[in-house]
Formats: C-alpha cells, sequence, structure tokens
C-alpha cells in the first residue's frame, strides 16, 4: 500500500531536524505510534495531525497535500 501521507510526515520532519522522539514528544503522543503513523500503519485523527502540521510549523493542507488516508486512525 502506498504511504504518502506518513512519507510527507517524515519528510516535513526530517527537513525540521527534528527526530522522532522530538516530535513524539511535541506532540504528546508514542515514539512507536509516531512510527507508526510515518510506515502507514496507522492513520492520524484530523486532532493528532493538527498538531503534527504545528509542531512542523506547516498547514495541515500542505502535510495533507490532498491525500486521502488509509490504515488504523489514531
Amino acid at each position: 500500500m502506498e504511504n504518502r501521507l506518513g512519507r510527507r510526515i517524515r519528510a516535513f520532519r526530517k527537513l525540521k531536524n527534528l527526530t522522532q522522539r522530538e516530535l513524539a514528544d511535541r506532540i504528546h503522543l508514542s515514539v512507536a505510534v509516531l512510527g507508526a503513523i510515518e510506515r502507514g500503519a496507522k492513520t492520524p485523527s484530523p486532532h493528532v495531525l493538527r498538531a503534527i502540521g504545528e509542531a512542523l510549523g506547516i498547514d495541515e493542507q500542505e502535510l495533507v497535500g490532498g491525500i486521502q488516508g488509509g490504515g488504523d486512525t489514531v
């Protein structure tokens, strides 16, 4: 299964020079769950997606980029 949302989250995280631990701490999420989101095993809820966008300093729409989700929602 294609995982564009997870790859976009990972790419933006790396552009901001953040580790998974640092981003997870900022959004009050476990590293395991953030890793699952980046791998595409879980789909972030709107609340989590908003928190990720805020932590990365980007608009939620830019983060999503018109992608429809798949997988388990967190």
